[in-house]
C-alpha cells in the first residue's frame, strides 16, 4: 500500500464543488471513478480544502492510498487520458505515510478575482465577478482588511450549514491590490469556514464602493454582527490557488503554472 498524492486544476463552473455528494456531480466523484477504471481499487481521496459549488482550484492538492503497479509519478498521465478537459492532473507523486494533504498543510491560499471594467470580458468572465457599477477603491479595501491577520473569530464571515465547533482561524495574510481593470484579493489562513472568504469579498466591495467605512466593516466582524454580514460574492470568481507545506512535495510545478501571467498581468 502506497501513498500517492496529486496535484490538481478543475474549472469549478459545472461541478457541485469538490466534495461527494448525493444526486451531484463533484470533481471528488469524478476524479475516484477515474482512478477505479484504472487501478480496480476503490479509493477514498483527502484534499487540501474543500471548494463550493462553482468554485476554482488551480492547485488543489489531494491524496490517496492504493495498492497498485503504477508509479506514483505515473498517475498524473494515466488519469489525464480518462478525466474531462475540466479536471487536469498536473503532477503525482508517491509521498510517506504520514503526510496528509490537508492535516500537513501549513496554509492555504485562496484568491478572489474582480472585473471593475465597465465591460464584461469573455475570456474571464467564468473566472471572475464582473462588479462595474462603480470603480472600487482598492486601498480603502486593502487598508479595511489588514486588521483580519493573525488569529481571530471570524464567526460573522462564516455561513449557515457548518459543522465546526468554532470559528476561529489564523489569516497569515491579506492582500487587495488592482492590476488594470482586475482587483485581486489574496487570502492566506491556516484554515476557512464554511463561506468565508465570499462573505469577506462581499463586505470589501462595500467598502470600495464607500457604501460602509472600513470601520463599519471592522466593526461588523470584530464584534460579530452576522445579521449584518448579507452580501456574499458570487462563487465563480473564487480559485483554491495552492495549499502550502514544510516540505513541497511536488517539484514540477511553479507559481505561474497556478495563474499565469498572460491571464492575470502583474501576477508574481
Amino acid at each position: 500500500m502506497k501513498r500517492v498524492a496529486l496535484l490538481v486544476q478543475y474549472d469549478g463552473s459545472h461541478f457541485s464543488g469538490w466534495q461527494r455528494q448525493k444526486n451531484a456531480t463533484t470533481v471528488q466523484e469524478i476524479l475516484e471513478k477515474a482512478i477505479l477504471k484504472i487501478s480496480n481499487y476503490t479509493v477514498n481521496t483527502f484534499a487540501a480544502g474543500r471548494t463550493d459549488a462553482g468554485v476554482h482550484a488551480s492547485g488543489q492538492v489531494v491524496h490517496f492510498d492504493i495498492d497498485c503497479v503504477i508509479p506514483g509519478n505515473s498517475y498524473s498521465d494515466v488519469l489525464n487520458t480518462l478525466l474531462p478537459p475540466t479536471i487536469r492532473i498536473l503532477e503525482s507523486v508517491e509521498v510517506k505515510k504520514s503526510w496528509h494533504a490537508c492535516y500537513s498543510a501549513i496554509y492555504r491560499h485562496y484568491r478572489y478575482v474582480i472585473n471593475n471594467s465597465k465591460f464584461t470580458n469573455l475570456f474571464i468572465n467564468n473566472w471572475s465577478w464582473h462588479r462595474y457599477q462603480k470603480s472600487l477603491d482598492e486601498v480603502l479595501m486593502f487598508n479595511a482588511s489588514q486588521k483580519m491577520q493573525g488569529e481571530n473569530d471570524f464567526f460573522a464571515f462564516q455561513k449557515s450549514g457548518s459543522n465546526r465547533t468554532n470559528s476561529i482561524t489564523k489569516i497569515k495574510n491579506i492582500d487587495v491590490k488592482r492590476v488594470e481593470d482586475l482587483i485581486l484579493i489574496d487570502i492566506k489562513a491556516t484554515g476557512f469556514l464554511y463561506g468565508m472568504v465570499r462573505l469577506i469579498v462581499g463586505q470589501l466591495v462595500l467598502v470600495g464602493e464607500k457604501k460602509i467605512s472600513p470601520e463599519i466593516f471592522t466593526d461588523r466582524w470584530v464584534n460579530k454582527k452576522k445579521n449584518d454580514v448579507k452580501e456574499s460574492a458570487p462563487a465563480k470568481g473564487l480559485c483554491f490557488v495552492n495549499a502550502v507545506y514544510e516540505e513541497n512535495v511536488f517539484k514540477k510545478i511553479n507559481n505561474n503554472d497556478f495563474f499565469p501571467v498572460f491571464l492575470i498581468k502583474g501576477f508574481s
